[in-house]
């Protein structure tokens, strides 16, 4: 497992497919604020209601100028018919299925015995730095009034 990522540092790149297969290039989101907000895996209660979460505030994160995206190790179809069943419209749910769990190991969040992410929120300026990185207990909900004050500062 790499390193956990630090504040002010420039976050790594990724590339990942939403639910729809299309491709998710982070760097392609300099200029914008990103939410990138893990889930240990689809399909379960707090994942469900953390995802529905951020359809809620959809609007809202586009008046802060943000993107937001929900990742986890699932695969696509999975995420595909899971957003179908939340009705997750605008969010876009990334699969970090393959190599499995690429992105959440480069984020120092992956949790090897149990093969998926720690459930965390990080979020990146403009300019890719990380102005806010938070782990929560697999069974604790993040809260997003938290990530709205971070992101209208």
């Amino acid at each position: 497992m790499t390193n956990e990522i630090k504040i002010g540092e420039t976050i790594q790149d990724f590339r990942l497919r939403d639910q729809k297969r299309d491709e998710v290039h982070l760097y392609d989101l300099k200029g914008k604020k990103v939410l990138l907000s893990f889930h240990p895996l689809a399909w379960t209660k707090v994942c469900a209601e953390q995802m529905k979460s951020l359809e809620e505030n959809h609007e809202l994160f586009t008046e802060l100028n943000t993107v937001a995206f929900g990742i986890s190790v699932d695969s696509i179809p999975s995420k595909k018919a899971w957003a179908k069943e939340l009705g997750i419209t605008h969010i876009r749910l990334l699969s970090d299925f393959w190599p499995h769990g690429e992105v959440a190991k480069a984020y120092g969040i992956f949790k090897e015995k149990e093969g998926v992410s720690e459930r965390a929120n990080i979020i990146i300026d403009e300019d890719q730095k990380v102005i806010f990185f938070k782990k929560y207990p697999g069974h604790e909900l993040p809260d997003i009034k938290e990530i709205i004050e971070v992101l209208k500062k």
